[in-house]
């Protein structure tokens, strides 16, 4: 293994900065799931146009995943970074001005355009910077920040909305954004130079220097194996990030200051989820265990959490349902570490922004459709079909990662590479 030219030190550091890009982008998401049950009143807004608002978010992180991955491996993960949380924040920040439902879908599409690229360009460096050894672990405090986000958003949104409007709930996330680029741009260092990665392979450089058949990545079974476990996996994130409050109050009859004090809860256990699953896994591989078994055991046991959705609709009380519900983010938030890092152990981190823009597709229609039909769903029907459906995806993943991605190790990519 070469040595860094990053430090061991300014390696975390640089960790913290992404779990805290994420932890805006989070709250940037969350703003409008706080505030919707006072948006839709004051907008005339039912449950399905609701659902549009979230497709077409949706739809626009669908449509930006590969772009924003192939952009990313292209010019960096430093100049790639400055650019979409400048893009996002601006974005953000106009949404507090809309006036109607087709206000909110067209800035919701495009701050999933935006916003796409920060999970992406996040798993590229830590692939780039750690080996399998510490990969879970970093990618677990990374995507924490997700958590932490999704942590502050109800408390803080509730407290603007209530003394200021749910206009100027926007804005706050968005000048955060502007700060956190200040940091990003004194720390992160410039790869002019060829950047080793945690393998000891060159990486920004190198990626600029040849560049993957998107047909021959397509046609591999790993890379199909990563899709079918986006698709699986993706829904049940977005249905706690964007359905909780409302599952809450219509659901579960709490009101919107009770939300405000106890929405934040599921999103702690998230956030212990995610160190918590990738400390385990790297574990496991420090006490000798195979990459592919800790990555697999690991998923296992989280997958499990996360399939607690299917009691939810037999729990009559509020607070339990509240705690039920705090295992199975904590169980969803663990099996993300654990793909953050699978990420990596499959593909060299020349392109692991692309491979998750790739992934991101799949996570991203199949989340459009889901979120789509939740409202439909529920408008027509009740929440019960959609906890039923959240319970079952966990298992569905599991059996993605035995049956089609298979073995976890290094593929080798040379045999696909286009000039």
């Amino acid at each position: 293994m070469e040595d860094l030219p990053v430090s061991p030190r300014r390696r975390w550091w640089i960790v913290g900065l992404l779990s805290a890009s994420i932890a805006i982008n989070l709250v940037d998401r969350q703003v409008l799931s706080v505030v919707a049950p006072v948006l839709r009143q004051q907008l005339s807004l039912s449950d399905t146009q609701y659902s549009y608002i979230i497709f077409a978010f949706q739809l626009g992180m669908l449509l930006g995943q590969v772009p924003a991955g192939l952009f990313l491996d292209a010019v960096g993960a430093r100049l790639g970074f400055i650019i979409i949380v400048l893009f996002w924040s601006v974005v953000n920040g106009l949404t507090g001005f809309s006036r109607g439902l087709a206000e909110l879908i067209g800035l919701r599409f495009l701050l999933g355009l935006a916003e796409c690229g920060n999970y992406s360009g996040g798993i590229k460096v830590v692939a780039n910077l750690f080996g399998s050894e510490n990969r879970a672990q970093a990618g677990g405090i990374f995507n924490g920040g997700a958590q932490i986000g999704a942590i502050i958003a109800p408390p803080l949104v509730v407290l603007i909305t209530v003394h200021w409007g749910w206009r100027a709930a926007f804005f706050l996330p968005s000048a955060l954004g502007l700060f956190w680029l200040l940091p990003w741009i004194r720390i992160f260092p410039r790869m002019n130079k060829v950047q080793a990665s945690a393998s000891g392979e060159p990486s920004e450089r190198k990626s600029r220097q040849s560049r993957v058949s998107m047909k021959a990545l397509l046609r591999n079974r790993q890379m199909i194996g990563l899709m079918l476990l986006r698709a699986t996996g993706g829904p049940l994130t977005s249905f706690y990030w964007y359905w909780l409050p409302e599952y809450l109050l219509h659901g579960r009859g709490m009101s919107l200051v009770t939300i405000g004090l106890v929405a934040w809860m599921p999103y702690l256990a998230g956030t212990v989820g995610n160190v918590s699953g990738g400390f385990f896994s790297d574990r496991l591989i420090k006490r000798g265990a195979s990459t592919d078994m800790s990555r697999k055991v690991s998923y296992i046991i989280g997958a499990i959490l996360s399939s607690l959705s299917l009691t939810l609709p037999f729990i009559p009380s509020a607070w339990m349902a509240v705690a039920v519900i705090c295992l199975i983010v904590f169980g969803n938030q663990w099996v993300t570490a654990i793909y953050i890092a699978m990420v990596g152990d499959l593909f060299p981190s020349e392109i692991t922004a692309t491979v998750n823009g790739i992934g991101g597709v799949a996570d991203s229609g199949m989340g459009m459709i889901t979120m789509l039909l939740t409202g439909i769903v529920i408008d027509h029907f009740s929440y019960f079909p959609v906890l039923i459906a959240a319970g079952i995806l966990p298992v569905l993943s599991v059996l993605c990662i035995f049956f089609a991605i298979g073995r976890i190790a290094l593929v080798d990519i040379s045999s696909f590479k286009s000039a």
